[in-house]
This record gives C-alpha cells, structure tokens and sequence, in this order.
C-alpha cells in the first residue's frame, strides 16, 4: 500500500486536494469517488532517497518540516506509540491529525516504508531535510533497544525545548529591533526633511554659523545627496559579506572573532554548550554509542571555532581518555558542566548528569540574554536622547547669536 496525492471536484464545484493510502490509482479514484468526489488527478507520492542528491523540483515538492510541525508531529507519534498502539496506525493517525497536504504525504511515505518491513530509521533517512542526523540516530538507537516510545518522548522534549528557545529569542528581539528601525527613521527624516528647512534661512543670509551647526547642515545635506547612495553601499556590503562568508576559512575567522567580543562572545559559546550537552544527554540516555554521540552532538555547534575545538574532545574520547579530561582539555566547556561529566561517569549516569547540566546552561542563558536585551532599549533611547539635544543646540545657538546682536 503506497501513498497518492490527489486533486478533486466537490459537489459544490470547489477544488480540493489531499493524500491517501491504496493500492492504486484505480482504488483510490474509487474512494474519492465513493466519498462524492470527482477525481481530478490521482498520482503516486514519490519518497526521496537519500543514496543520491534530491533535485530542485523534489526540493521545491516535498519542502521539510518546520520546527512546529516537527515537534507537533515527534509528540504525536511518541503519545500514540506510547499508549500501545502499532506503529504503522499511529502514522497513519499523525498523517490525518494534519492539514497540510504536503506534511500528509511526508508522513504517509514514512509509513509506506514501515509497512514494507523497514525501520522506521530507514524510513525518516529517506527526508533528511526533514529528519536530522541527531533525529535518525536517536531513533534507531530506541527501536534497538525496544525502548521507542520513551525515546520519542524525549525527542519531542527535546524539539519542543529548542522551539521554546527560538521564541524566546524572537521574543527578547522584538522590541529593541522595531526602537532600533524607528530610532533610525527618525533621525533620516530629521535629516532630510526638518533640517534643511529649519537652518535654510541662516543659509540663505549668509551669516556665520557655528560650528555645531556647520556640521549638522554637512551631515543633513549629504543625507538628502547620497542617502539612497548610502542605502545601496549597505545592500552591496551585505551580499559581499555573505559572498565572504561563504567560504568556510572565512567562516572560522568570523566565528573566531565572535568568540572575543566581551558580552556577545560568551553568549555564543554558552549557547553552543547549551545544545551539545542537550543533544548528547539524549543521545547517551538513548543507547547511542559514546563516539558516535560525540560526533553528532558536535555538528550541532553553531560556531564553527568551537566545532573545531570538541574535534578533540572526540580523538581523546577514542584513545581511551575520559570524558570529564577530553571536555577539560578542549578549553571550550564551562567547569561546572566538566564536573557535572565527571561525576556522571563515576555515578554512570552520564545521561540524567547532561540533562541536568543542559537545564542549569539554559537558565544561565536565559539571564544573559534578558540582561542583554534589558541594556538595548535605554542605550537607544540615550542614543535618541543625544541626537535630538544636537539638533536642538545647532538649531538654537544660531538663533540665541542673533538675538544678542539685536
């Protein structure tokens, strides 16, 4: 039984599209037409595999789940699996719980696969856009140990966790960007608009001005002469920096300069020891061989200094060295995390240790970032603050001049 997409007539003429399971094309056109539709076009829903490189028009077909849906399907799945119910039936069920058609042919692909006798590893390998190497790796490791349900579980933890720290990043981001983009439009609109009427009658007169005023008219008349050259210059400097970044030496020079930026440079590094300890606390707890963690848990490091640096981490693991002493000698990991390892080696709860330590990294971040975003809003205002008392004191002083003249 295989999956088909389909477009079709409603009673009401209206067009309706979707995807369902059958034999062939045949039977499915006999459903739609036992449910009064009118078939339209009826197609086989083709997987993707992994063993060569999808194409654009695959790409642009089948898309990959979002981090929501993601995260809505991985707690779905691990709810019905969990309960008792047979895989194949709780796919099918996640298949209809959605509403979007492209997601239902995804996940009804997934269970065509399971339905031939393959793994459901091997079934999600076939979407890796959609299915990361943590994600299949995690899942394998659960349906080899007979353990899946509660590796789905801690999965979807594990999804929704991430989910909830973008939010809170969109979230803390917020409010400075839009102070940050009206900040800036108010001052061009100064500049270009109220400034030159404002000092044009000093101008015009020719007398002498000072020189705070001098300089607010220079800097107002090349707003209104170059500013939409300026706006061009920025747009270029941006696709060159991304032309720049696109080269992975370049990158690393980046990333390591990120790194010594006093405020930024230790939120980044705390954020990327974050996500290694989570994802490595889930991969250990899920029966996933050390090495094969390691590797895994490093790729999901967003600086590519730091990635570098846990290489080693993973050589000395595979030599024989303990955890606690490779993660001590990268220079990466914060002390109390290289503690909470090396008492989880002791204990041998290694995995419950790297949760636990991946909780307290999180707060941590999550004090940081509100300290980091508690500064933006008054630096922006003083910002606003000092421009504004410019403008009024190069408006003023000449004004002031010529009163004390009469």
């Amino acid at each position: 039984m295989g999956a088909y997409s389909y477009r079709a007539l409603t009673e009401s003429g209206s067009v309706t599209k979707g995807v369902m399971e059958g034999d062939s094309e045949r039977q499915i056109r006999s459903q739609l037409r036992a449910q009064s539709l009118r078939p339209l076009e009826v197609k086989a829903a083709k997987a993707m595999r992994t063993d060569k490189a999808p194409s654009r028009l695959q790409r642009s077909s089948h898309g990959r789940l979002k981090a929501p849906e993601l995260s809505l399907f991985t707690r779905q799945l691990a709810t019905l699996v969990e309960s008792g119910l047979p895989l194949t039936d709780a796919l099918k069920a996640c298949a209809k719980q959605n509403n979007k058609p492209r997601t239902q042919e995804l996940i009804l692909q997934i269970r065509s696969r399971v339905q031939e006798g393959h793994s459901l590893a091997y079934a999600l390998g076939e979407h890796p856009r959609s299915f990361d190497e943590l994600y299949r790796a995690t899942v394998e490791a659960g349906e080899s140990a007979g353990y899946l349900g509660p590796v789905l579980t801690r999965l979807a933890e594990y999804c929704e966790a991430g989910q909830n720290t973008v939010q809170k990043l969109r979230s803390a981001m917020t409010y400075p960007l839009i102070l940050m983009l009206v900040s800036v439009g108010v001052v061009a609109f100064l500049m270009t608009k109220v400034v030159p009427q404002l000092l044009g009658t000093f101008t015009r007169r020719g007398q002498e001005l000072p020189f705070v005023t001098v300089v607010l008219i220079d800097i107002s008349n090349f707003f209104v002469n170059y500013g939409l050259h300026l706006l061009a210059l920025m747009a270029l400097m941006v696709v060159a920096i991304k032309l720049w970044l696109r080269n992975e030496k370049n990158r690393k020079r980046w990333h390591r300069m990120q790194l010594k930026i006093p405020v930024i440079g230790e939120w980044k590094r705390a954020l990327d020891c974050s996500r290694f300890s989570a994802t490595l606390s889930i991969l250990v707890a899920s029966g996933v061989p050390l090495l094969n963690a390691l590797q895994i848990a490093r790729q999901v490091m967003f600086n590519l200094e730091l990635r570098e640096r846990c290489e080693t981490v993973v050589t000395m693991v595979s030599e024989g060295s303990s955890l606690n002493v490779a993660m001590d000698r990268a220079e990466v990991f914060p002390p109390l995390l290289v503690q909470m390892v090396a008492s989880g080696e002791l204990s041998g709860e290694l995995g419950d240790m790297l949760a636990r330590a991946a909780d307290n990294q999180e707060r941590e971040l999550d004090y940081k970032l509100a300290a980091m975003m508690s500064i933006l809003p008054p630096a922006m205002v003083v910002f606003m603050g000092v421009i504004v008392i410019f403008i009024v004191a190069a408006v003023l002083l000449p004004i002031s001049e010529q009163i004390n003249l009469i």
